[in-house]
């Protein structure tokens, strides 16, 4: 009995499955491409950059800092106070010479009546224009007056200035102070002082008895 040649059979078999493996290899090779090192460093990059921008947008806007004014520029204070203090500060002297009368500690009695006159000299720059004013500034007044000058007097003159009192009637030492100041009453050089000595009222004595000796000799 002749039997089936089974050779053939086999190789086509083998045939068939070498050709479906190389199909099969064709398709994983082109399901899983080879990259380049060119296409890794630019996914690399664009990951970065994307990373970088989500960063700035999670950060906070920055605030305006307000904006500072400047100071003001410092005023001077002869601005401030008027140009009418500097000639008075700078230009106008007074120097106490001498007593003409009433020398300090004059004794007097209460209600007296007397003249108190200074010599004095203009030791400042400018005149003492008429108008400017001799004036009580302290201690007791005695009675005075304020002397208003009728005329000037220019820079280095030496004046009389002369003021009549009344003594007050209480006892004891007594003081008052007078100064010279510009029509506008600001003041300026030595203030000038009068100083007196009140006495008491004299009264009546009583003579004081001599005893009388009791036994003689």
């Amino acid at each position: 009995m002749h039997k089936p040649h089974k050779t053939p059979i086999r190789v086509m078999f083998a045939v068939l499955i070498c050709i479906s493996a190389s199909a099969c290899g064709a398709s994983q090779s082109e399901s899983t491409p080879t990259l380049s090192v060119e296409a890794i460093q630019t996914s690399a990059v664009g990951t970065y950059s994307i990373g970088l921008t989500l960063t700035a947008l999670s950060m906070p806007t920055n605030t305006a800092l307000p904006t500072l004014t400047p100071s003001p520029i410092n005023t001077p204070i002869s601005t401030l106070l008027g140009s009418s203090l500097t000639p008075t500060m700078s230009c106008y002297g007074l120097l106490w010479l001498k007593d003409l009368t009433i020398p300090d500690n004059t004794p007097m009695t209460p209600g007296q009546t007397f003249t108190k006159t200074w010599l004095v000299q203009n030791t400042g720059t400018c005149a003492w224009e008429a108008g400017f004013k001799f004036a009580y500034i302290g201690g007791d007044a005695m009675g005075s007056s304020t002397l208003t000058l009728t005329k000037a007097v220019s820079p280095g003159t030496q004046t009389e200035l002369s003021i009549p009192m009344t003594a007050p009637s209480i006892p004891g030492s007594i003081t008052g102070r007078w100064r010279m100041s510009t029509s506008n009453g600001v003041f300026f050089g030595d203030w000038l002082s009068v100083v007196i000595a009140i006495t008491s009222p004299t009264g009546t004595e009583t003579e004081t008895p001599t005893p009388t000796l009791e036994g003689g000799e």
